[in-house]
């Protein structure tokens, strides 16, 4: 069974990109611009992973983040972050508002963006 990715990134190029990559990795990708878009997409197409930027117009990740884990539909639904904040204390935040992990968008690969889904999703 094919697997459902939904990404939450405004930057369209990175966004493109991500999606390209992981429709060759056979999953179907879901994507939204904006943290408020992404919640709504959240909760209507119940994904089976999130990748989730922090830093986002309308509603910052955290906030995504934070509606995600409160409602009982979403809250089991492992949630990725994707940014460019690097600081312990975003890290520690995301941790502590149940995100899963805590992806550097500088260092990441889009290989091991791929592994760690797969390793998330159990496959």
């Amino acid at each position: 069974m094919t697997k459902k990715i939904l990404l939450i990134e405004d930057e369209a190029e990175l966004r493109e990109t991500m999606v390209e990559y992981l429709m060759g990795e056979k999953f179907e990708v879901v994507a939204a611009i904006d943290g408020q878009s992404g919640l709504e997409m959240t909760q209507k197409e119940l994904p089976d992973l999130i990748l989730l930027d922090i830093i986002l117009p309308k509603m910052d990740g955290f906030t995504v983040l934070e509606e995600i884990k409160k409602n009982e539909k979403t809250r089991h639904i492992p949630v990725i972050l994707l940014t460019n904040l690097e600081s312990m204390e975003n890290i520690q935040k995301a941790i502590e508002k149940g995100a899963y992990a805590y992806l550097i968008k500088a260092d990441f690969k889009l290989e091991e963006v791929a592994k760690k889904i797969k390793e998330v999703l159990k496959m």
